[in-house]
């Protein structure tokens, strides 16, 4: 168990970064920043007792992110990535 903590503790800043820099993040990246943002300034076991427990639940952002779908409707682009973005943050 530690050793997982401390593996995503050394994971995490990289893959975070990479979700922020790449459009096409896996749902594992978005799922890591997801929870890296919940985690807020928690520090050290409290942290990682958090991010363990974060990773292993089922993301409410993925319903979420299913019902902002539906309401983007036939956006397409730029217009669709905005929408889902402002939408996303509710």
């Amino acid at each position: 168990m530690k050793k997982l903590a401390a593996a995503l503790m050394i994971a995490l800043p990289l893959c975070a970064g990479s979700v922020f820099a790449d459009d096409k993040a896996t749902p594992q990246q978005n799922k890591m920043a997801m929870c890296n943002k919940d985690a807020g300034d928690k520090k050290g076991d409290e942290r990682k007792a958090f991010m363990s427990e974060c990773l292993k639940k089922k993301e409410p952002q993925q319903d979420k992110m299913k019902s902002c779908n539906k309401e983007a409707g036939d956006k397409k682009g730029d217009e669709h990535k905005k929408f889902m973005s402002e939408c996303l943050k509710k």
